[in-house]
């Protein structure tokens, strides 16, 4: 128990941290308001029980680096539990109790202390020596990433060593004063104390003044650098802990990982189409480098980093966090950034590097999500700057006036079903099935063979099935995610219109982004359907057993998950029963399901260079397949069997990539 001088003191410095601190926080609050929308109040309890479930069960956190997300998790629960600690501790300072009591609760409560603050310290020293003794790799930057000058000269490495010695400090001397109070009990051993009970051993040999006085001063010190640190605790990045929370409660609502949010073009206010400043963002969006712990998963995961390109997901929002910290009062007030975030978050050359495959998304540890900063970026650079990679304009034209990004004749859209009996919707239409067939398999050569194989295969199950024809159109999938979000909301509408006529039971696409952007982005412009992959029919058919195949295992098999197929709309494990039940199996990549790695077509890459790096993304991926040993590839997308395809041949190993659809037709009993 403190004395009377010491209790006011306290009391005076925690009224000061408070008054300071409040401020602090009330920047920061103001500073994430600045965002263009607002967290909204729908479905409140739900998503703040979601988001409290996200933040104490670390789930994002576990789904790379195993040993560093253990030593995480005793820090970030150290952490949560040291809110009552400190609580307590204040408590037995002013009051002479021991908090909780002596019972079964005080008891399991000092237990469960004892062992989270030894874990806390072992796993604040395994990542102070992490990043400055062993320096890990991972915890760096490509030289070509676009970096602020205040990280370039070591901001990070600052804060982190601030933020692990404050840790340290805390932790390390509050678990001493425990120490010194068992000794100051008579140097017994409390079982419900093991690791300061064993320190305590150390002190066996001090008088019991001594002992008292070391107490007192470790209670201080434990409790001053909390002090200490609070003003500047919304500065550090040791603020992600709490603000993690918060950007899983405030993530808007969507129908998948990767669904855009809508521009309202008929809205004559809006002025500003994308994002081109700090304050354009969305709330959320602003909240996320606060967020952001820095550890460079998503960059690990990233197709455009791990070849070699500018971009790095981690340096985006370390540079938008650091410049907002020189920026916190400015912006606060209300202020313009003063920059453009294409003058100190990212280069131009990494924003066009994204595939959009959403890998930063699904990695992320407290909820962030780069991705949607990136295309909500592009939107600006098109629809108000007018500057983006010029190949982009073929595809644009192509969409526009001939309703795909070959830029080939409407009329030429049914070709590839010459001589097949590919029944339209005005001779079927009632069908069970409508089969939006996709640009890819109506104009790609390679890819007419998935459409052919997949005709074979409704046909053999007597599937009552039509296709739109010529009254079919590109879903714009490309343009959105080019940032042409105009000309998507236009094809968007033309489409939803001939659906809507149609009145579709159910649709099938063999393209993931058709799938994605039917399924989980119309329904934003009014246009509700419910559609399924076609590998997903197809498993559906076997299962029914209106589909039979004669499983004939040639040569090894190994499966590319799809970024739309799978991490954007949770497709797994239909394309994998499908190949159980045709070649009888298949090898897993390293990178799969919701870790698999991009080809390299998304996010309009398809249509445009690839920007320049120390690797293609499809042969990244293609050497990755090939080293299974695999004498086939089964992929369930036509971008995907491009890519894979052109990858295998310019490595001249013959590897096959073929669709799941024509691996099933050739076996179709």
């Amino acid at each position: 128990m403190l004395t009377t001088i010491e209790k006011i003191l306290f009391a005076v410095l925690m009224l000061a941290t408070i008054y300071n601190g409040y401020w602090a926080f009330r920047r920061v609050v103001d500073v994430i308001r600045r965002g263009q929308s607002d967290v909204g109040d729908d479905h409140i309890l739900r998503r703040t029980w979601n988001a409290a479930v996200e933040w104490i069960s670390l789930r994002p956190t576990w789904k790379a680096r195993p040993t560093a997300s253990l030593f995480h998790a005793l820090i970030a629960w150290g952490f949560m539990l040291y809110f009552l600690v400190n609580f307590g501790d204040i408590v037995e300072g002013y009051l002479p109790i021991t908090f909780l009591g002596e019972g079964i609760i005080g008891n399991v409560y000092r237990l469960l202390v004892d062992f989270i603050s030894v874990g806390v310290l072992v796993g604040m020293t395994f990542f102070l020596v992490r990043r400055f003794i062993t320096r890990d790799p991972a915890l760096s930057y490509n030289e070509n990433v676009k970096l602020l000058d205040s990280v370039k000269a070591g901001a990070i490495k600052r804060d982190s060593l601030i933020v692990g010695l404050f840790i340290l400090a805390h932790i390390g001397f509050r678990f001493l004063g425990a120490s010194f109070t068992v000794a100051s009990e008579g140097g017994g051993y409390d079982i419900f104390q093991p690791w300061a009970s064993t320190v305590a051993l150390l002190w066996a040999g001090l008088s019991s003044p001594t002992v008292e006085i070391l107490r007192h001063a470790a209670w201080w010190i434990a409790l001053g650098v909390i002090l200490a640190f609070i003003p500047y605790f919304p500065r550090s990045k040791h603020f992600h802990l709490i603000m993690a929370g918060f950007n899983f409660l405030m993530q808007p609502k969507r129908t998948s990982l990767g669904t855009l949010q809508p521009i309202d073009f008929e809205d004559e206010s809006v002025e500003q189409f994308g994002v081109a400043r700090l304050e354009d963002l969305s709330w959320s969006q602003i909240l996320d480098p606060y967020a952001c712990i820095m550890c460079n998963r998503c960059q690990d995961v990233c197709p455009a980093y791990t070849t070699g390109k500018e971009l790095s997901p981690s340096a985006l929002e370390v540079n938008k966090r650091y410049y907002i910290n020189a920026n916190t009062q400015a912006l606060a007030n209300g202020q313009a950034s003063p920059d453009a975030l294409l003058d100190y978050a990212i280069s131009e050359s990494a924003v066009w590097a994204c595939t959009a495959c959403g890998a930063c998304i699904e990695v992320c540890p407290v909820g962030n999500e780069p991705m949607f900063d990136i295309l909500y970026m592009r939107r600006n650079q098109v629809l108000m700057e007018s500057e983006f990679p010029e190949e982009l304009q073929a595809a644009f034209t192509g969409m526009e006036r001939t309703g795909n990004p070959w830029k080939m004749s409407g009329a030429d859209r049914m070709k590839w079903a010459d001589g097949l009996d590919i029944p339209t919707i005005e001779e079927n239409p009632d069908p069970d099935i409508l089969w939006w067939v996709g640009c890819a398999p109506a104009y790609d050569i390679r890819a007419q063979s998935t459409a052919i194989a997949f005709a074979k295969v409704l046909k053999a199950a007597k599937v009552n099935f039509a296709v739109l024809g010529e009254a079919e159109s590109c879903t714009g999938d490309a343009a959105r995610r080019a940032g042409n979000e105009y000309l998507f909301y236009e094809m968007a509408k033309q489409n939803i219109e001939t659906l809507n006529e149609v009145n579709p039971k159910r649709i099938v696409a063999t393209c993931p982004h058709c799938l994605h952007t039917l399924g989980k982005e119309y329904y934003q412009f009014g246009g509700e359907y419910d559609v399924v992959h076609h590998t997903e029919l197809i498993a559906e058919l076997m299962q029914q057993g209106r589909l039979q195949v004669d499983a004939s295992p040639n040569g090894v098999v190994t499966y590319h998950d799809p970024c739309y197929l799978g991490r954007h709309n949770g497709i797994f494990d239909a394309p994998r029963d499908v190949l159980k039940d045709t070649v009888g199996g298949i090898i897993e990549l390293q990178r799969s399901r919701n870790m698999s790695f991009c080809c390299g077509a998304g996010g309009a890459q398809m249509w445009k260079e690839e920007e320049h790096g120390t690797e293609a993304v499809n042969m990244n991926r293609y050497s990755e397949a090939a080293a299974t040993g695999a004498d086939t590839i089964a992929v369930g997308c036509p971008f995907c069997l491009t890519m894979l395809t052109d990858a295998s041949k310019q490595a001249g190993e013959g590897v096959e990539v073929r669709d799941i659809a024509e691996l099933v037709a050739e076996r179709i009993s």
